[in-house]
């Protein structure tokens, strides 16, 4: 067999389409067979109008410079659609300039790359996904537990009980909530108990506490738990004053009346997360049971507290004496009205 009728024979069998095209006028002058599969019609066409979508200026220029020219077409072949990646590069041999185009069919390599880009896509929207759902369950479970608590929960699964020996207590409840002309219209009273619980919120955490739970129309908050600090007491005494100057203000302009009474106290509580499948973290002992029994005693608008605070923060309140009063199961105490705060704008509740 003679060299021609090989390179012939190649040419002929080769699985990527093949063709010579003239540099200057770039006609074709040779195709292989699968070349002509692609392109019908392709001898002596122009081979800017047979590859519709080529940059001529930008391949000229490139050939020019000694580089190849390379793209990608879209094809319709036999009603099939058809991704060939084009080469084009320039060949000088004998007088003769000739461009070499070389055609291969990508359309499975396009369609993998298609499918991978398509489950990366998959795969982040799954991950921004999870990341969203992530932060919301984190926010939630912050709404229940101290960040500090939860940290640890996350870190290890469970959390060990705490005893706090001066934890700050806060306890609210409403008055006649449930006879007001609103309760007849649930989704009204709660939309009123969010907007005051909301607000509450953000005054206990002004002032470095944490709101632990709501119950009904029931409110508790507390300072130093679970982070101890030099100040539990003065704040819980101040954010007692502002949940009560915040109903003041609000009830002013409001058909809607509504009347807290507050009872306030330092003491030891064991902390603790509550539950398995449902979690809450939650606060037992002398010092919640006593806060609970102050705000029992309060009036309308009140905020009372026992002889143990008013001795710790006697210097920074003004408060009425009330007297000893029995307490179930602490016996008897001296209580006292707390009237306002000396170290808080506007801090007078009368």
């Amino acid at each position: 067999m003679d060299l021609d009728r090989f390179n012939r024979l190649l040419l002929e069998s080769a699985g990527v389409g093949l063709a010579l095209a003239d540099a200057g006028s770039l006609a074709v002058r040779f195709t292989n067979p699968r070349f002509l599969e692609w392109f019908p019609g392709a001898q002596d066409a122009p081979l800017d109008e047979l590859l519709a979508g080529i940059d001529v200026d930008r391949m000229r220029t490139r050939l020019d410079g000694g580089q190849a020219y390379r793209t990608d077409l879209e094809l319709k072949v036999n009603r099939r659609s058809l991704t060939v990646a084009v080469d084009v590069t320039r060949h000088a041999d004998e007088g003769a300039d000739l461009l070499v185009v070389e055609c291969q069919n990508i359309t499975k390599l396009k369609e993998l790359e298609y499918m991978v880009e398509s489950y990366s896509k998959m795969v982040e929207r799954q991950n921004r996904d999870l990341r969203k759902e992530k932060e919301r369950v984190e926010k939630l479970l912050l709404n229940i537990m101290p960040r500090s608590i939860y940290e640890e929960w996350k870190e290890f699964g469970v959390t060990a009980p705490q005893r706090f020996d001066q934890a700050a207590v806060l306890m609210l409840d409403f008055v006649n909530s449930t006879e007001m002309d609103i309760a007849a219209d649930p989704p009204a009273l709660v939309a009123e108990l969010n907007d005051i619980f909301t607000s509450f919120d953000r005054i206990v955490e002004q002032f470095g506490g944490d709101r632990l739970k709501t119950i009904g129309d029931a409110y508790m908050a507390v300072c130093g738990v679970p982070d101890p600090g030099g100040d539990d007491a003065r704040n819980i005494a101040r954010i007692a004053v502002r949940l009560i100057r915040y109903l003041q203000r609000r009830n002013a302009s409001q058909a809607n009346q509504w009347i807290a009474r507050i009872g306030i106290n330092v003491g030891p509580v064991v902390g603790s997360i509550i539950g398995v499948q449902k979690y809450v973290y939650d606060i037992f002992g002398p010092g919640v049971g006593l806060a609970s029994r102050l705000e029992a005693l309060s009036g309308p608008m009140e905020i009372t507290l026992a002889e143990d605070l008013y001795d710790q923060i006697r210097d920074d309140v003004v408060v009425t004496e009330r007297g000893e009063v029995e307490l179930k199961g602490f016996g008897r105490k001296r209580v006292y009205t707390l009237d306002g705060m000396t170290d808080l704008d506007e801090g007078w509740l009368r």
